[in-house]
Protein backbone atom coordinates (compact mmCIF):
# COMPACT_ATOMS: atom_id res chain seq x y z
CA UNK A 1 0.00 0.00 0.00
CA UNK A 2 1.21 3.06 -1.50
CA UNK A 3 4.90 1.97 -1.78
CA UNK A 4 5.93 4.23 -4.63
CA UNK A 5 4.87 7.20 -2.68
CA UNK A 6 6.18 6.49 0.72
CA UNK A 7 9.54 5.86 -1.25
CA UNK A 8 9.63 9.18 -2.94
CA UNK A 9 8.35 10.81 0.61
CA UNK A 10 11.13 9.40 2.49
CA UNK A 11 14.18 10.15 -0.14
CA UNK A 12 12.96 14.16 0.77
CA UNK A 13 12.68 13.50 4.73
CA UNK A 14 16.17 12.13 4.19
CA UNK A 15 17.53 14.73 2.32
CA UNK A 16 15.68 17.01 5.03
CA UNK A 17 17.85 15.47 7.95
CA UNK A 18 20.95 16.03 6.54
CA UNK A 19 20.57 19.74 7.03
CA UNK A 20 21.06 21.05 10.76
CA UNK A 21 19.07 23.56 10.27
CA UNK A 22 16.71 24.50 7.25
CA UNK A 23 16.69 27.86 4.93
CA UNK A 24 13.82 28.67 3.39
CA UNK A 25 15.56 27.85 -0.14
CA UNK A 26 16.15 24.03 1.73
CA UNK A 27 12.08 24.40 2.33
CA UNK A 28 11.39 25.19 -1.18
CA UNK A 29 13.35 22.57 -2.89
CA UNK A 30 12.12 20.17 -0.31
CA UNK A 31 8.21 21.35 -0.88
CA UNK A 32 8.76 21.38 -4.70
CA UNK A 33 10.12 17.51 -4.56
CA UNK A 34 6.86 16.56 -2.17
CA UNK A 35 4.57 17.90 -5.10
CA UNK A 36 6.45 16.47 -7.78
CA UNK A 37 5.62 12.92 -5.46
CA UNK A 38 1.85 13.67 -4.72
CA UNK A 39 1.38 14.76 -8.27
CA UNK A 40 3.11 11.04 -9.20
CA UNK A 41 1.18 9.51 -7.19
CA UNK A 42 -2.25 11.26 -8.47
CA UNK A 43 -3.66 13.17 -6.53
CA UNK A 44 -5.75 15.94 -7.42
CA UNK A 45 -3.99 19.03 -7.87
CA UNK A 46 -6.11 21.62 -6.25
CA UNK A 47 -5.13 19.33 -3.33
CA UNK A 48 -1.72 19.17 -3.91
CA UNK A 49 -1.66 23.11 -4.34
CA UNK A 50 -3.31 23.34 -1.32
CA UNK A 51 -1.47 20.89 1.20
CA UNK A 52 2.26 22.53 -0.29
CA UNK A 53 1.07 25.96 0.65
CA UNK A 54 0.11 25.08 4.31
CA UNK A 55 2.96 22.90 4.90
CA UNK A 56 5.45 25.46 3.17
CA UNK A 57 3.91 28.44 5.39
CA UNK A 58 4.34 26.70 8.77
CA UNK A 59 7.85 25.08 7.71
CA UNK A 60 9.34 28.99 7.33
CA UNK A 61 7.80 29.97 10.71
CA UNK A 62 8.83 29.77 13.64
CA UNK A 63 7.78 26.52 14.77
CA UNK A 64 10.52 25.46 12.36
CA UNK A 65 12.89 27.82 13.02
CA UNK A 66 13.22 27.72 16.66
CA UNK A 67 12.59 23.85 16.83
CA UNK A 68 15.89 21.58 18.04
CA UNK A 69 15.81 18.72 15.45
CA UNK A 70 13.83 21.07 12.10
CA UNK A 71 13.85 18.06 9.60
CA UNK A 72 11.97 15.75 12.56
CA UNK A 73 9.25 19.34 12.82
CA UNK A 74 9.01 19.75 9.04
CA UNK A 75 7.66 16.19 8.81
CA UNK A 76 5.76 16.71 11.63
CA UNK A 77 4.29 19.27 9.67
CA UNK A 78 3.28 17.41 6.76
CA UNK A 79 2.15 13.93 8.99
CA UNK A 80 -0.58 17.08 11.00
CA UNK A 81 -1.73 18.61 6.95
CA UNK A 82 -1.67 14.97 5.28
CA UNK A 83 -4.15 14.07 8.93
CA UNK A 84 -6.24 16.88 7.83
CA UNK A 85 -6.42 16.26 4.22
CA UNK A 86 -7.81 13.17 5.31
CA UNK A 87 -10.75 14.44 6.64
CA UNK A 88 -12.03 13.31 10.27
CA UNK A 89 -13.35 9.51 11.00
CA UNK A 90 -17.08 9.27 11.00
CA UNK A 91 -18.68 6.08 12.01
CA UNK A 92 -21.18 4.01 10.69
CA UNK A 93 -24.98 5.82 11.10
CA UNK A 94 -26.95 3.35 12.96
CA UNK A 95 -29.15 5.65 14.76
CA UNK A 96 -33.01 5.56 14.67
CA UNK A 97 -35.90 2.56 14.73
CA UNK A 98 -34.62 -0.94 13.66
CA UNK A 99 -33.98 -2.45 10.92
CA UNK A 100 -31.22 -0.32 9.43
CA UNK A 101 -30.54 -0.19 5.32
CA UNK A 102 -27.39 0.52 4.58
CA UNK A 103 -27.02 0.64 0.23
CA UNK A 104 -23.70 -0.14 -1.19
CA UNK A 105 -23.37 1.83 -4.71
CA UNK A 106 -20.89 1.76 -7.23
CA UNK A 107 -19.37 1.16 -10.67
CA UNK A 108 -19.01 -2.41 -12.04
CA UNK A 109 -15.77 -4.08 -10.53
CA UNK A 110 -15.94 -1.50 -7.42
CA UNK A 111 -15.92 -4.71 -5.18
CA UNK A 112 -19.43 -4.22 -3.98
CA UNK A 113 -20.93 -7.74 -2.97
CA UNK A 114 -17.42 -8.44 -1.26
CA UNK A 115 -17.60 -5.32 0.69
CA UNK A 116 -20.84 -6.40 1.65
CA UNK A 117 -19.48 -9.90 3.14
CA UNK A 118 -16.67 -7.89 4.61
CA UNK A 119 -19.29 -5.34 6.12
CA UNK A 120 -21.64 -8.01 7.14
CA UNK A 121 -19.35 -9.70 9.06
CA UNK A 122 -17.78 -7.09 10.74
CA UNK A 123 -21.06 -5.82 11.98
CA UNK A 124 -22.19 -9.11 13.03
CA UNK A 125 -19.13 -9.04 15.78
CA UNK A 126 -20.13 -6.12 17.07
CA UNK A 127 -23.36 -7.82 17.94
CA UNK A 128 -25.64 -6.85 14.87
CA UNK A 129 -27.97 -9.71 13.60
CA UNK A 130 -27.44 -8.79 9.97
CA UNK A 131 -29.01 -10.00 6.28
CA UNK A 132 -27.39 -9.48 3.56
CA UNK A 133 -29.65 -8.67 -0.23
CA UNK A 134 -28.83 -9.43 -3.25
CA UNK A 135 -30.47 -6.56 -5.52
CA UNK A 136 -28.19 -7.02 -8.73
CA UNK A 137 -30.12 -9.34 -11.20
CA UNK A 138 -28.16 -8.03 -13.73
CA UNK A 139 -24.31 -9.28 -13.58
CA UNK A 140 -24.56 -12.90 -13.92
CA UNK A 141 -23.76 -14.93 -11.23
CA UNK A 142 -23.72 -11.89 -9.05
CA UNK A 143 -26.30 -13.26 -6.71
CA UNK A 144 -25.01 -16.57 -6.41
CA UNK A 145 -21.53 -14.88 -5.37
CA UNK A 146 -23.66 -13.02 -2.76
CA UNK A 147 -25.13 -16.38 -1.61
CA UNK A 148 -21.63 -18.24 -1.76
CA UNK A 149 -20.14 -15.42 0.55
CA UNK A 150 -23.16 -15.39 3.20
CA UNK A 151 -23.26 -19.49 3.45
CA UNK A 152 -19.63 -19.24 4.47
CA UNK A 153 -20.63 -16.35 6.79
CA UNK A 154 -23.23 -17.98 8.47
CA UNK A 155 -25.16 -14.69 6.89
CA UNK A 156 -28.57 -14.90 5.07
CA UNK A 157 -28.75 -13.93 1.99
CA UNK A 158 -32.42 -12.67 0.80
CA UNK A 159 -33.24 -12.65 -2.76
CA UNK A 160 -36.15 -12.30 -5.07
CA UNK A 161 -35.71 -12.92 -8.88
CA UNK A 162 -38.54 -11.69 -10.11
CA UNK A 163 -38.55 -8.19 -8.03
CA UNK A 164 -37.13 -4.98 -9.44
CA UNK A 165 -34.72 -3.23 -6.76
CA UNK A 166 -36.93 -0.65 -5.33
CA UNK A 167 -39.74 -3.66 -5.13
CA UNK A 168 -36.88 -5.89 -3.37
CA UNK A 169 -35.70 -3.31 -0.72
CA UNK A 170 -38.98 -2.43 0.31
CA UNK A 171 -39.52 -6.46 0.77
CA UNK A 172 -36.50 -7.02 2.51
CA UNK A 173 -37.23 -3.85 4.69
CA UNK A 174 -40.13 -6.05 5.39
CA UNK A 175 -38.40 -9.69 5.84
CA UNK A 176 -35.43 -7.63 7.89
CA UNK A 177 -38.38 -6.35 10.04
CA UNK A 178 -40.24 -9.82 10.83
CA UNK A 179 -37.23 -11.74 11.12
CA UNK A 180 -35.52 -9.61 14.19
CA UNK A 181 -32.46 -8.24 11.92
CA UNK A 182 -31.02 -5.15 13.09
CA UNK A 183 -29.19 -4.28 9.95
CA UNK A 184 -29.71 -5.46 6.32
CA UNK A 185 -27.21 -4.52 3.45
CA UNK A 186 -28.17 -4.30 -0.18
CA UNK A 187 -25.79 -5.05 -2.84
CA UNK A 188 -26.65 -3.29 -5.19
CA UNK A 189 -26.09 -3.87 -9.46
CA UNK A 190 -22.83 -1.93 -10.87
CA UNK A 191 -22.61 -0.89 -14.41
CA UNK A 192 -19.19 0.20 -16.13
CA UNK A 193 -20.05 3.79 -16.56
CA UNK A 194 -22.14 6.09 -15.04
CA UNK A 195 -25.53 6.38 -16.39
CA UNK A 196 -29.10 7.51 -15.94
CA UNK A 197 -30.75 4.04 -16.02
CA UNK A 198 -28.28 2.85 -12.92
CA UNK A 199 -28.72 6.33 -11.15
CA UNK A 200 -33.15 6.15 -11.63
CA UNK A 201 -33.15 2.69 -10.45
CA UNK A 202 -31.12 3.72 -7.07
CA UNK A 203 -33.07 6.69 -6.68
CA UNK A 204 -36.33 4.14 -7.02
CA UNK A 205 -34.52 1.99 -3.99
CA UNK A 206 -33.78 5.68 -1.83
CA UNK A 207 -37.62 6.62 -2.21
CA UNK A 208 -38.98 2.74 -1.54
CA UNK A 209 -37.02 2.63 1.68
CA UNK A 210 -35.10 5.29 3.52
CA UNK A 211 -31.36 4.44 4.06
CA UNK A 212 -29.39 4.80 7.12
CA UNK A 213 -26.22 4.75 5.27
CA UNK A 214 -25.14 5.11 1.27
CA UNK A 215 -21.58 3.56 0.84
CA UNK A 216 -20.08 4.37 -2.74
CA UNK A 217 -17.29 1.26 -2.87
CA UNK A 218 -14.52 3.14 -5.30
CA UNK A 219 -11.63 0.98 -6.48
CA UNK A 220 -8.80 2.69 -4.82
CA UNK A 221 -6.73 1.75 -7.78
CA UNK A 222 -8.12 4.29 -10.79
CA UNK A 223 -6.57 6.99 -8.45
CA UNK A 224 -8.00 10.02 -9.28
CA UNK A 225 -11.19 8.73 -11.75
CA UNK A 226 -12.09 8.13 -8.36
CA UNK A 227 -13.19 11.83 -7.41
CA UNK A 228 -14.75 11.91 -10.83
CA UNK A 229 -16.88 8.73 -9.83
CA UNK A 230 -17.60 10.34 -6.68
CA UNK A 231 -18.67 13.54 -7.93
CA UNK A 232 -21.11 12.06 -10.21
CA UNK A 233 -22.98 9.48 -7.71
CA UNK A 234 -23.44 12.28 -5.40
CA UNK A 235 -24.97 14.47 -7.83
CA UNK A 236 -28.01 11.96 -8.13
CA UNK A 237 -27.58 10.02 -4.93
CA UNK A 238 -27.21 10.80 -1.48
CA UNK A 239 -24.00 9.47 -0.16
CA UNK A 240 -23.65 9.11 3.12
CA UNK A 241 -20.01 7.93 3.21
CA UNK A 242 -17.13 6.06 1.09
CA UNK A 243 -15.93 3.04 1.22
CA UNK A 244 -11.70 2.64 -0.93
CA UNK A 245 -11.75 -0.65 -2.18
CA UNK A 246 -8.31 -2.77 -3.21
CA UNK A 247 -6.42 -0.29 -0.97
CA UNK A 248 -3.39 -3.66 -0.99
CA UNK A 249 -3.00 -3.19 -4.30
CA UNK A 250 -2.15 0.57 -4.77
CA UNK A 251 0.71 1.70 -4.39
CA UNK A 252 0.05 5.44 -5.12
CA UNK A 253 -2.34 6.64 -2.91
CA UNK A 254 -3.76 9.58 -5.25
CA UNK A 255 -7.97 8.66 -4.89
CA UNK A 256 -7.40 8.34 -0.54
CA UNK A 257 -5.62 11.27 -0.42
CA UNK A 258 -7.61 13.46 -2.71
CA UNK A 259 -11.51 11.93 -2.16
CA UNK A 260 -12.58 14.00 0.88
CA UNK A 261 -10.81 16.83 0.14
CA UNK A 262 -12.31 17.45 -3.17
CA UNK A 263 -15.89 15.40 -2.14
CA UNK A 264 -16.81 16.59 1.17
CA UNK A 265 -17.57 12.97 1.85
CA UNK A 266 -16.09 10.80 4.71
CA UNK A 267 -14.26 7.88 3.94
CA UNK A 268 -15.48 5.26 6.71
CA UNK A 269 -13.49 2.09 5.19
CA UNK A 270 -10.91 0.67 3.49
CA UNK A 271 -10.43 -2.52 1.76
CA UNK A 272 -6.99 -4.14 2.58
CA UNK A 273 -7.02 -7.87 1.57
CA UNK A 274 -9.50 -10.13 -0.38
CA UNK A 275 -10.16 -12.12 2.90
CA UNK A 276 -13.21 -11.59 4.67
CA UNK A 277 -11.38 -9.62 7.54
CA UNK A 278 -9.87 -7.29 5.44
CA UNK A 279 -11.72 -4.28 6.12
CA UNK A 280 -10.77 -1.09 8.05
CA UNK A 281 -12.38 1.38 9.77
CA UNK A 282 -10.78 4.34 8.40
CA UNK A 283 -8.28 6.30 10.83
CA UNK A 284 -6.91 9.35 9.36
CA UNK A 285 -3.78 8.89 11.75
CA UNK A 286 -2.65 5.31 10.88
CA UNK A 287 -3.38 5.98 7.19
CA UNK A 288 -1.17 8.90 7.42
CA UNK A 289 1.32 6.91 9.55
CA UNK A 290 1.25 3.92 6.52
CA UNK A 291 1.90 6.91 3.73
CA UNK A 292 4.79 8.48 5.39
CA UNK A 293 6.55 5.01 6.38
CA UNK A 294 5.69 5.09 9.61
CA UNK A 295 3.96 1.60 9.89
CA UNK A 296 0.54 1.08 11.41
CA UNK A 297 1.23 -0.59 14.52
CA UNK A 298 -1.86 0.33 15.67
CA UNK A 299 -3.50 -2.09 13.49
CA UNK A 300 -0.70 -4.64 13.71
CA UNK A 301 -1.55 -5.05 17.31
CA UNK A 302 -5.32 -5.07 16.80
CA UNK A 303 -4.89 -7.73 14.28
CA UNK A 304 -2.36 -10.14 16.88
CA UNK A 305 -5.54 -9.23 19.59
CA UNK A 306 -7.87 -10.57 17.45
CA UNK A 307 -6.48 -13.81 15.49
CA UNK A 308 -3.69 -15.24 18.33
CA UNK A 309 -4.25 -16.97 21.27
CA UNK A 310 -3.02 -15.61 24.25
CA UNK A 311 -3.20 -18.16 26.32
CA UNK A 312 -1.45 -21.11 23.78
CA UNK A 313 1.47 -17.66 23.19
CA UNK A 314 1.71 -17.21 27.01
CA UNK A 315 2.47 -21.25 27.20
CA UNK A 316 4.86 -21.15 24.51
CA UNK A 317 6.55 -18.50 26.02
CA UNK A 318 7.05 -20.22 29.00
CA UNK A 319 8.07 -23.75 26.84
CA UNK A 320 10.62 -21.76 25.58
CA UNK A 321 12.44 -20.86 28.59
CA UNK A 322 12.21 -23.70 30.37
CA UNK A 323 13.55 -25.15 27.18
CA UNK A 324 10.67 -27.81 26.46
CA UNK A 325 10.20 -25.73 22.87
CA UNK A 326 9.62 -28.70 20.61
CA UNK A 327 8.87 -28.39 16.52
CA UNK A 328 5.08 -28.40 17.14
CA UNK A 329 5.22 -25.55 19.52
CA UNK A 330 6.97 -24.03 16.44
CA UNK A 331 4.44 -24.90 14.33
CA UNK A 332 1.60 -23.55 15.90
CA UNK A 333 3.02 -20.05 16.44
CA UNK A 334 3.51 -20.10 12.59
CA UNK A 335 -0.06 -21.19 12.27
CA UNK A 336 -1.08 -18.22 14.65
CA UNK A 337 1.44 -15.51 13.02
CA UNK A 338 -0.33 -17.07 8.73
CA UNK A 339 -4.15 -16.25 10.58
CA UNK A 340 -3.15 -12.68 10.88
CA UNK A 341 -2.64 -12.08 7.20
CA UNK A 342 -0.47 -12.16 4.32
CA UNK A 343 3.53 -11.81 5.43
CA UNK A 344 3.33 -8.60 2.85
CA UNK A 345 0.35 -7.12 4.51
CA UNK A 346 1.72 -7.65 8.08
CA UNK A 347 5.58 -6.19 6.90
CA UNK A 348 4.08 -3.32 5.54
CA UNK A 349 2.73 -2.46 8.93
CA UNK A 350 6.03 -2.30 10.50
CA UNK A 351 7.25 1.01 11.15
CA UNK A 352 9.78 2.02 8.32
CA UNK A 353 12.87 1.39 10.08
CA UNK A 354 11.54 -2.66 10.76
CA UNK A 355 9.37 -3.21 8.53
CA UNK A 356 10.73 -0.99 5.32
CA UNK A 357 14.25 -2.32 6.09
CA UNK A 358 12.82 -5.85 5.88
CA UNK A 359 10.92 -5.39 3.06
CA UNK A 360 14.05 -4.08 1.07
CA UNK A 361 15.49 -7.79 1.73
CA UNK A 362 12.68 -9.71 1.97
CA UNK A 363 10.16 -11.03 -0.87
CA UNK A 364 7.15 -11.23 0.62
CA UNK A 365 5.49 -13.96 -1.76
CA UNK A 366 8.67 -16.14 -0.93
CA UNK A 367 8.42 -15.78 3.22
CA UNK A 368 5.17 -16.72 2.73
CA UNK A 369 6.19 -19.75 0.51
CA UNK A 370 8.83 -20.37 3.21
CA UNK A 371 6.26 -20.79 6.49
CA UNK A 372 4.46 -23.18 3.68
CA UNK A 373 7.26 -25.35 3.26
CA UNK A 374 8.58 -25.28 7.13
CA UNK A 375 5.42 -26.28 7.94
CA UNK A 376 5.02 -29.42 5.70
CA UNK A 377 8.34 -30.48 6.68
CA UNK A 378 7.20 -30.16 10.55
CA UNK A 379 3.91 -32.18 8.92
CA UNK A 380 6.29 -34.89 7.37
CA UNK A 381 8.27 -35.94 10.74
CA UNK A 382 6.35 -38.33 13.63
CA UNK A 383 5.64 -37.20 16.82
CA UNK A 384 8.59 -38.26 18.24
CA UNK A 385 10.75 -36.26 16.00
CA UNK A 386 8.81 -33.58 16.61
CA UNK A 387 9.53 -34.01 20.31
CA UNK A 388 13.11 -34.76 20.26
CA UNK A 389 14.19 -33.55 16.90
CA UNK A 390 18.47 -34.66 17.42
CA UNK A 391 17.08 -38.21 16.58
CA UNK A 392 16.80 -36.99 12.79
CA UNK A 393 19.36 -38.54 11.12
CA UNK A 394 20.24 -38.68 7.21
CA UNK A 395 17.63 -41.37 6.50
CA UNK A 396 14.95 -39.73 8.26
CA UNK A 397 16.23 -36.01 6.67
CA UNK A 398 15.64 -37.70 3.28
CA UNK A 399 11.88 -39.12 3.98
CA UNK A 400 10.92 -35.78 5.68
CA UNK A 401 12.28 -33.84 2.48
CA UNK A 402 10.18 -36.29 0.14
CA UNK A 403 7.10 -36.33 2.53
CA UNK A 404 7.23 -32.40 2.26
CA UNK A 405 8.06 -31.53 -1.23
CA UNK A 406 10.95 -29.56 0.05
CA UNK A 407 14.69 -30.67 -0.30
CA UNK A 408 17.38 -32.05 2.38
CA UNK A 409 18.90 -28.84 2.69
CA UNK A 410 15.97 -26.96 3.71
CA UNK A 411 15.72 -29.85 6.67
CA UNK A 412 19.14 -29.07 7.72
CA UNK A 413 18.51 -25.32 7.94
CA UNK A 414 15.01 -25.78 9.65
CA UNK A 415 16.72 -28.02 12.44
CA UNK A 416 19.67 -25.42 12.44
CA UNK A 417 17.01 -22.75 13.38
CA UNK A 418 15.77 -24.44 15.71
CA UNK A 419 18.84 -25.20 17.31
CA UNK A 420 20.30 -21.72 17.08
CA UNK A 421 16.59 -20.87 18.99
CA UNK A 422 17.15 -23.27 21.31
CA UNK A 423 20.50 -21.87 22.45
CA UNK A 424 19.09 -17.92 22.38
CA UNK A 425 16.75 -19.51 24.85
CA UNK A 426 19.78 -20.65 27.19
CA UNK A 427 21.30 -17.64 26.74
CA UNK A 428 18.32 -15.69 28.32
CA UNK A 429 17.55 -17.66 30.96
CA UNK A 430 21.56 -17.77 32.49
CA UNK A 431 21.18 -14.03 32.23
CA UNK A 432 18.20 -13.99 34.73
CA UNK A 433 15.08 -13.23 31.92
CA UNK A 434 12.02 -14.46 34.09
CA UNK A 435 9.67 -13.73 31.30
CA UNK A 436 9.60 -13.79 27.28
CA UNK A 437 6.93 -12.03 25.14
CA UNK A 438 5.87 -14.98 22.12
CA UNK A 439 8.54 -15.21 19.38
CA UNK A 440 5.94 -13.14 17.09
CA UNK A 441 4.61 -11.32 19.95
Amino acid sequence: MFETLTERLNAVFKELRRHGKLSEKDVDIAMRDVRLALLEADVHYAVVRSFIDKVKARSIGHEVSRALNPAQQVIKIVNEELIATLGEPEALNLSGPKPHMIMLVGLQGSGKTTTAAKLAKMLRGQGERVMLVAADPYRPAAVQQLQTLGANLGVEVFTQPNLSPPDLAGMAYVKAQQGGYSVFILDTAGRSQLDNSLMDELKAITNNVTPNEVLLVVDAMIGQEAVNIAQGFRQTVPITGLVLSKMDGDARGGAAISIRSVTGVPIKYLGVSENMDGLEKFDPNRLSSRILGMGDMIGLIEKAEAELDAEKAAASAQKMLSGEFTLEDFRDQLRQVRKMGPIGQLMGMLPGNMGGAALANVDPHEAEKSFVRIEAMINSMTPKERQRPKIINASRKRRIAAGSGTEVMEVNRLLRQYQEMQRMMKRLKKSGMRGLPPMFG
